[in-house]
């Protein structure tokens, strides 16, 4: 026969009767979200140049532009202006906005030394790299076949410049600085 257990016992198996308090929960821990890391520069760039270079492949993938565009643009930025955005002493207002140095040619300015007066946008909207950058790869992807021209007539093509062969001479470092940038 199986002994009686006393009601004071079976108290105390019952569960546990809930109380208005709350069951206190770890607080959660913010962290703050990781800072971008700059790209480490190649091919013998600054800090500066390899920034910019940075924002040019940036614009480019956001358009969705091809690898072989975005070497053009490093290429022809390097040519221009040595992937640097540079002001220019023929324009005064230039100097009013973000620059890394200045240039004298006619009223060039930026990565690309693009002109106000061939179209290309307002000094201070050129002053902008990604502006620049963007402008580059609308009128690149306006040039038939540009992904069938050689890197340098697709580059003069967009460019019109008085030295067409120049591009040529950067192809290989623009093509190791959009690897790494892309990598």
């Amino acid at each position: 026969m199986a002994a009686e257990v006393p009601p004071a016992s079976r108290a105390t198996e019952r569960a546990p009767v809930p109380t208005n308090s709350p069951t206190p929960r770890p607080k959660p821990t913010r962290t703050a979200p990781p800072k971008p890391t700059k790209p480490k520069p190649v091919a013998g760039l600054t800090q500066a140049q390899m920034d910019n270079a940075h924002t040019i492949v940036q614009v480019g993938v956001k358009l969705k532009i091809p690898r072989k565009g975005l070497v053009v643009a490093i290429a022809t930025a390097m040519q221009e202006s040595n992937l640097y955005n540079l002001a220019s002493d023929v324009l005064p207002e230039s100097k009013n906005y973000p620059h890394q140095g200045s240039g004298a040619d006619h009223d060039s300015v930026g990565l690309f030394q693009q002109r106000t007066s061939s179209g290309w946008g307002a000094v201070k909207d050129l002053m902008r790299p990604a502006y620049a950058a963007q402008k580059f790869f609308e009128a690149l992807v306006q040039v038939p076949g540009w992904q069938q021209l050689s890197m340098s007539a697709a580059a003069q093509a967009v460019q019109v410049s008085a030295f067409p062969d120049a591009y040529a001479q950067h192809e290989s470092r623009a093509t190791t600085i959009v690897a790494a940038l892309l990598a």
